[in-house]
């Protein structure tokens, strides 16, 4: 690990002033389950680390004044699923759920699982994120992405909850110097890179995820299901989140369907959400909704299997939404 300076600020001020001060060689601490590893690798090798854990404004979670809530970056993933305010947010409690481990849960922290730098092996050893030789195409690429796959991006996005704060439609504050400050779809965060040094998001050097901020969870149905090896806190296989809007006669009215694990950004469905509008959830609907979600999957040499996988996240997280039984993990 290459030394580096270490600040503790108390403010988001202090912080941002930082980022600034150190722009591009700087790298923000929180939980540390994913930077720490990337350090040790010397893949990340920041002549300073800030230490967000103690700014309390980035710890807490509220009720925003339309019903919806607002919850700090560095708030901790088991401290967000016993939190009352959950409730109505399926979508993240099963993402949040499907993490299965008390201590990724305990330590890790909502900004951080969103920010978390992809899980590409080629990547983590230290082969660059970018596939400019064909060493993906070309090699083992079995857990790499089937869909926004034709660029030199072939990972997928590694956040598992992304996907459920997508189709909740959330935002993130976002702040910057001088003031600056943004509150940000979610859908519009995460990018796909085309060249080195590139990240996979829209976050500045000198900016800081501080918030996100989901709106009221009234009247939705919401969930997420992952498929997934088995019951360890590995990542999914293929991952799919569903939020629907009923009318009275329970017709969809609203759909979003965003999959995760297939592609370099969490995957909104747009041909899936389009089949479910204007329809009653049923299992042939559910189907043809999770088929429609990868009719446009260009699966790599060794990762044709995912397409069915992802297929199957969509049908039973939409299942699973409008509170039918899926089984099965």
């Amino acid at each position: 690990m290459k030394a580096f300076d270490y600040a503790e600020p108390r403010t988001e001020a202090e912080v941002v002033s930082l980022l600034e001060q150190h722009a591009g060689r700087a790298e923000v601490l929180a939980g540390g389950t994913d930077l720490v590893g990337l350090m040790k690798k010397m893949i990340a090798t920041p002549d300073l680390v800030v230490n967000i854990m103690e700014v309390p404004s980035l710890q807490t979670i509220e009720a925003t004044a339309d019903g919806g809530v607002a919850i700090g970056a560095a708030l901790t993933l088991d401290e967000i699923l016993a939190h009352p305010y959950l409730e109505g947010y399926g979508a993240v409690s099963d993402a949040i759920l499907g993490i299965n481990s008390m201590q990724l849960q305990a330590q890790g922290t909502l900004g951080g699982e969103i920010c978390q730098r992809p899980r590409c092996w080629f990547y983590r050893d230290g082969k660059g994120l970018l596939d400019h030789d064909g060493q993906v195409r070309d090699g083992d690429n079995r857990f790499h992405a089937i869909l926004g796959n034709v660029g030199p991006a072939k990972y997928v996005a590694s956040s598992r909850i992304a996907p459920a704060l997508i189709a909740l439609d959330a935002r993130l504050r976002v702040i910057g110097p001088a003031g600056e400050e943004q509150l940000l779809r979610i859908a519009d965060f995460f990018v796909t890179p085309h060249q080195d040094g590139q990240r996979e998001t829209v976050l500045a050097p000198s900016q800081l995820l501080t918030h996100v901020v989901l709106p009221p969870a009234a009247g939705q149905l919401n969930a997420t299901y992952e498929v997934r090896h088995g019951e360890g806190p590995e990542p999914p296989l293929a991952s799919a989140a569903v939020s629907l809007q009923l009318d009275d006669s329970g017709r969809v009215e609203d759909a979003m369907v965003v999959m995760g694990q297939v592609a370099p950004t969490p995957w909104i469905s747009a041909e899936s959400a389009h089949l479910l509008i204007g329809s009653t959830i049923s299992e042939d609907l559910a189907d043809e909704a999770g088929l429609a979600a990868v009719s446009k999957a260009t699966p790599l040499s060794e990762n044709e299997y995912k397409v069915q996988l992802a297929r199957v996240a969509v049908k039973r997280a939409i299942l699973r939404a409008a509170g039918y039984e899926t089984g099965g993990f």
